[in-house]
């Protein structure tokens, strides 16, 4: 029986000959470096495809001195925790990194993170031409990349006037609020915890906007915040004891994730509450539990994989104009504002 004859595999110095061209210029087409002209670029790209000629990665980085990975940071809390609000952003970024021929190296980072302790191995290793660093981390790591010089973009967080991709929450929490009030609720609570991370200040800012435009003076008493502690299911089942267990009850709650309004949720009901009628409550993400909850939770949509899309895609752009790995990162204005859009279901 005769054996399968082996493909020989299609090297550089066939496109070359191919397209009568030197092995120099078919690596600065391969590569985007140089001078090419107009001309030579179609026969050389011509030559490619009718080749099937596959540059390989390590020669790829060889010759642009890069190593086409990309390191994505974000905490262990934020990467367990049951809703995947930052694992659809890691998605997103993972899923634009091949358009752009990249890979993504994941790396969690404890919460009460220690520097060099606790530092990454893409970090220590410096095997990554770039960072997206997700969500709330510790100050030190932010110190720590930023004195390694290795370009960084944070999403859904900000440090000094570094490139970063965030949420539009005034106003999407400013139309969660004017909704509620358009249902006829006057008596509207805020539920939130984690208060000093940016998002959750925002949507804080946002309630109390509406409210104040509305003509409710007196917000503080319908704020409940727990500040140490993460913004959980949890979280939101144990701040329910305190929103209706006070005097003065609330009709509506807008809460500051949709992770708090499930929790919120199944202690309202655990007090035989009906939802929307007793309480409504509108969330702020758009998670998946949220539109499988009963009732389905009304929310603000997060456009989270379009976030990790944009910050691999700034990162990118930011690694082109950088002329040598070795210069120092300088800080930019970059700064790319995602809108949020209001999800009317049935808990509110």
């Amino acid at each position: 029986m005769n054996q399968p004859t082996k493909k020989k595999k299609v090297t550089i110095k066939d496109v070359a000959k191919h397209a009568k061209s030197s092995m120099s210029t078919v690596s600065m087409v391969v590569n985007g470096k140089g001078y090419v002209s107009d001309i030579k670029r179609k026969e050389v790209l011509g030559a490619i495809r009718q080749l099937g000629y596959v540059p390989s990665a390590p020669a790829r980085s060889l010759a642009s001195n890069r190593t086409n990975n990309i390191g994505f940071i974000l905490r262990e809390s934020h990467f367990t925790l049951s809703e995947p609000f930052y694992t659809r952003i890691f998605l997103g970024a993972e899923f634009e990194a091949k358009n752009q021929n990249y890979y993504v190296l994941l790396a969690t980072v404890a919460d009460d993170y220690e520097r060099e302790a606790d530092t990454p191995r893409l970090l220590k290793e410096r095997n990554v031409d770039g960072i997206i660093i997700a969500g709330k981390v510790n100050s030190e790591l932010l110190m720590e990349v930023e004195d390694s010089g290795i370009p960084f973009v944070l999403v859904d967080y900000q440090y000094k006037s570094y490139p970063s991709i965030t949420i539009d929450n005034r106003n999407g929490s400013i139309e969660a609020v004017r909704y509620l009030m358009e249902k006829g609720h006057k008596d509207i609570a805020f539920l939130g915890s984690d208060i000093r991370h940016p998002s959750i200040s925002d949507r804080l800012e946002g309630y109390q906007l509406a409210m104040l435009k509305a003509g409710h003076q007196d917000t503080k008493s319908m704020t409940f915040i727990d500040e140490d502690k993460s913004p959980t299911l949890q979280t939101g089942f144990d701040l329910g004891m305190r929103i209706l267990g006070g005097k003065r009850k609330p009709t509506a709650v807008f809460c500051a994730n949709d992770a708090l309004a499930l929790g919120l949720i199944k202690y309202a009901k655990q007090k035989k509450l009906k939802i929307p009628e007793d309480l409504a409550v509108v969330g702020f993400d758009d998670v998946e539990g949220g539109k499988f909850s009963t009732p389905q939770l009304t929310t603000v949509r997060v456009f989270k994989e379009q976030m990790g899309e944009l910050a691999l895609r700034l990162l990118a752009e930011l690694l082109d104009d950088i002329p040598t790995l070795n210069s120092k990162f300088e800080r930019s204005n970059h700064m790319l504002t995602v809108p949020a859009e209001l999800i009317i279901r049935e808990s509110a």
